[in-house]
């Protein structure tokens, strides 16, 4: 089992930055991948970016390409989405997700962001 848990979010104005955390415990050893997806509301889950948990090696929708940079902190079993130049349509529930074997195994309860003045 791997439990995750999201923090960073919140209301942020837009043009602004913001840096989410997902935390990972439990059978950290055993993910191979972690991901982050949003959800703007009335819309499906859409897919951000991914880094592959031992090489580093990072991935992007082309939506996130230049303002939003995924990385991981391996000795605190944390990844991060920086996102940067945030716009109203950013706003979305962010989550994490963390890959075992072939599919997202296991998610976060999301956090909240906002962009609005």
């Amino acid at each position: 089992q791997v439990q995750l848990v999201e923090s960073g979010g919140g209301l942020v104005q837009p043009g602004g930055s913001m840096r989410l955390s997902c935390a990972a415990s439990g059978r950290t050893g055993t993910i191979v991948r972690m991901a982050w997806f949003r959800q703007a509301p009335g819309k499906g889950r859409e897919y951000i970016a991914h880094i592959i948990w031992n090489s580093g090696n990072t991935y992007y929708a082309d939506s996130a390409k230049g303002r939003f940079t995924i990385s991981r902190d391996n000795a605190k079993n944390t990844m991060y989405l920086q996102m940067n130049s945030l716009k109203p349509e950013d706003t979305a529930v962010y989550t994490c997700a963390a890959l075992i074997t072939i599919t997202y195994d296991y998610w976060g309860q999301g956090t909240q962001v906002t962009v609005s003045s």
